[in-house]
């Protein structure tokens, strides 16, 4: 299996150019459900140790049903098929332009979430426009165990957000154990209490805004991903929601710029336009950088060929 593994601001990106499943020809949306039904030993197998790592994303490149679409992605990581991944499209962007797949300029890519809009500004810089984004419900109060009442915003940024601001818990690289650890029961306790999209979708990723010590830093984030690691980027569909929030408090123009930090202190600029839908279409600016290209191996003989499960 011939993939390029690259990372945006930290968090990894493995594109995978060849040998996935087939997954029929239908819309990415179907897709996407067949590889999350049937196909999550080849997930496991790419990403889990000790061939992948926590944190790595997968991007299996599929048919684009649009001929004007440079390619058709499908994100997933451990434990879920993602509707969209920010970081991931950067990586992705980065690694087609590092095979000549596209040149400085505007593309369009397919995901399961939408049609997205990246624009190459150099070899490693990529503006993604994303799907457009709303927050659904605003200060809404779960009762955590160990931690009593937490109140947050449920966004959706092409995945769902539990949004905390300020983080009950300084968002500093020394609290990262107790960041996830509060951030894995935020998500819990929001499942069980059903607290979640309009048509009940489940919060997937929960995120802690804190402050940062860089004067030209708006926020610094953690954000918990679906499988259970922090998003060592500032994660775009995070951003995106969290734009959707700042721009339905009226604490952020149309056009403004303002740099999100992640948890590790690396950065993306972000703004948005009103969509079209009552939301907000967000623009995302990041880096990534190829850092392998290489053949995975699945030797039938090797007991851990699809990954450790504990």
């Amino acid at each position: 299996m011939h993939v390029i593994d690259s990372h945006t601001g930290g968090e990894p990106t493995r594109v995978i150019l060849d040998g996935g499943p087939d997954l029929g020809s239908g819309s990415l949306v179907e897709r996407a459900q067949i590889l999350a039904a049937e196909h999550q030993e080849f997930c496991n197998s790419i990403l889990l140790e000790p061939r992948g790592h926590p944190a790595m994303v997968g991007a299996l490149l599929v048919n684009a049903t649009d001929p004007e679409s440079a390619t058709g992605v499908i994100y997933f990581d451990a434990d879920a098929v993602l509707g969209m991944c920010g970081h991931g499209t950067i990586g992705l962007a980065v690694t087609l332009a590092h095979l000549g797949r596209i040149d400085i300029g505007t593309h369009q890519i397919e995901t399961p979430a939408g049609k997205i809009e990246v624009q190459l500004l150099d070899a490693n810089t990529v503006e993604v426009t994303n799907i457009e984004s709303r927050r659904v419900r605003e200060a809404v109060s779960v009762e955590v165990s160990g931690l009593g009442t937490i109140t947050g915003d449920v966004a959706y940024g092409g995945n769902w957000f539990f949004i905390v601001d300020p983080s009950p818990i300084p968002v500093l690289p020394t609290n990262l154990r107790a960041l996830t650890d509060a951030t894995i029961a935020i998500r819990e306790a929001t499942i069980k209490q059903g607290i979640g999209g309009e048509e009940g979708q489940p919060i997937d990723h929960v995120v802690f805004q804190g402050s940062s010590t860089n004067a030209d830093v708006h926020s610094r984030n953690f954000v918990l991903c679906p499988d259970n690691s922090y998003d060592r980027s500032p994660c775009g569909t995070a951003s995106s929601a969290r734009l959707a929030c700042l721009a339905a408090d009226g604490r952020l123009l149309p056009g403004d710029i303002i740099i999100q930090e992640s948890v590790i202190g690396s950065p993306y600029r972000l703004s948005y336009q009103p969509g079209i839908k009552g939301g907000i279409i967000p623009t995302i600016t990041g880096q990534a950088f190829v850092m392998a290209e290489c053949t995975l191996i699945f030797d039938e003989c090797d007991p851990y060929k699809n990954g450790i499960i504990l």
